[in-house]
């Protein structure tokens, strides 16, 4: 099925379906359907971006930017990858095409946040 921004004739930004194949089965396997509702969710993915923050918490800007240089590259890899997860499965939960809603989100900020014009 041809998702708006396809049969519009323009190329995904976003092409979720093998991850949102595997989260399916993942939770599957483990009968995690039953918990997954969209506040159960958005609760946990709450957590795991505070555990990201509290990577973050206290560094200054430049440790902040050179942080995958050090030993918590690892860790920071994780929290991200956590928070990613969480999120798919919270657009999955609410059946939102998430291909189709960054663009509109683009879109939406190009018009509200135009273009500095190139002779200022």
């Amino acid at each position: 099925m041809a998702t708006p921004s396809e049969s519009a004739g323009s190329p995904r930004l976003l092409d979720t379906h093998a991850l949102e194949a595997r989260l399916a089965e993942f939770a599957r396997e483990r009968d995690w359907d039953r918990f997954h509702t969209p506040r159960n969710i958005l609760l946990a993915l709450t957590g795991e971006v505070g555990e990201l923050a509290e990577i973050f918490q206290w560094l200054t800007d430049e440790e902040a930017e050179s942080i995958m240089r050090t030993d918590k590259a690892e860790h920071v890899r994780q929290e991200i990858s956590d928070v990613l997860l969480y999120l798919m499965r919270l657009a999955m939960i609410l059946e939102i095409d998430l291909d189709s809603a960054v663009r509109n989100k683009i879109a939406m900020n190009a018009v509200k946040y135009p273009p500095i014009p190139k002779d200022q």
